[in-house]
């Protein structure tokens, strides 16, 4: 009788030593990993945009601002989660891991048709596993649409979809133009 091919877990220590060698990067949920794809223009941008902003308002701060190739490590119950942000700011001055982020203040993910759904649940679920994060903001590509969840509203959603609206990342108090957000892509 046939033998069923099945797939072994990867160990997260296996994941971390080989991480920092790989040529693709890679997220890793309980034990499996996933590969990352490259990002288009516009999702770059709108990070640059989004991480330029918070860089200069964070400037002289205990606060660092990281973009898309630093991790997020989430672990509770079983779980064990490393995920890349496309922007995440972490504030505390013992995170000192060169790769990693174990307390994000902010994370910051750009919509794609492929990662939308996964930034929605999987990923937003993760997250609020976090003590440390107080805000998470989801910026679409495609139209000007900034959601923002917050943990003091107990994670409801604020919408901003008008150019003009001023959007308030309490978490750092820095206060931006939805337009700023999306500058040059137009």
């Amino acid at each position: 009788m046939p033998q069923l091919a099945y797939k072994l877990p990867l160990s997260t220590a296996d994941y971390l030593a080989g991480e920092p060698f790989a040529e693709v990067r890679h997220e890793y949920v309980d034990g499996e990993v996933y590969a990352m794809a490259g990002t288009r223009k516009r999702h770059n941008l709108i990070a640059l945009n989004l991480a330029g902003a918070l860089r200069g308002h964070l400037r002289g701060t205990p606060c660092q601002v990281f973009a898309s190739d630093v991790k997020v490590h989430i672990a509770w119950d079983w779980h064990e989660r490393y995920y890349y942000p496309d922007v995440v700011v972490a504030c505390e001055t013992d995170d000192t891991d060169e790769y990693v982020v174990e307390k994000p203040r902010l994370i910051i993910e750009i919509l794609s048709e492929s990662t939308e759904r996964k930034d929605r649940a999987e990923k937003f679920y993760a997250y609020r596993h976090l003590d440390s994060l107080q805000e998470y903001v989801l910026v679409a590509q495609e139209v000007l649409r900034v959601e923002v969840y917050r943990r003091e509203t107990n994670w409801d959603l604020e919408v901003y979809e008008v150019a003009e609206a001023e959007i308030e990342l309490r978490s750092v108090g820095l206060r931006l133009m939805v337009a700023e957000i999306y500058q040059e892509l137009q």
